[in-house]
């Protein structure tokens, strides 16, 4: 891939982080931006308070796979509190930052996680399937 991306964004297009179809997770999200299509769908799997694993799956840009991929990596390990706390920014400055046009990529990473949380135990919303 050439063009306007940086060398992490590249490299987390290229060879995504935990991108898979999680079994058994906790909770399962989905963000989608209705003007260019891109869809990000977010597992994870808790244990208490803490995200002990994330994936996703996604189809859209190489901006929006690398922002995907950079936000499964941001999330594992923090606790809920810590997650709450991350935005669009904390992804794009983890990556070094996106091309003009390309923010939109990393709000939709922000909105995974938020829908994500907004979905667990003691919030209203749906829960991720029992196996």
């Amino acid at each position: 891939m050439s063009g306007p991306y940086n060398e992490t964004v590249r490299d987390h297009f290229e060879n995504p982080r935990h991108q898979w179809r999680m079994d058994q997770p906790t909770v399962v999200a989905d963000a989608h931006n209705p003007v260019c299509g891109d869809r990000v769908r977010l597992f994870l799997r808790l244990e208490g308070d803490t995200i002990k694993e994330a994936s996703f799956q996604a189809q859209g840009c190489p901006a929006s796979i690398a922002a995907s991929s950079m936000t499964t990596c941001i999330l594992e390990g923090k606790s809920l509190t810590e997650a709450r706390a991350l935005t669009n920014e904390d992804v794009e400055r983890a990556l070094g930052g996106l091309p003009p046009g390309k923010g939109h990529c990393s709000v939709l990473a922000e909105d995974a996680i938020h829908q994500a949380l907004r979905v667990l135990p003691g919030e209203a919303g749906p829960r991720a399937p029992k196996a």
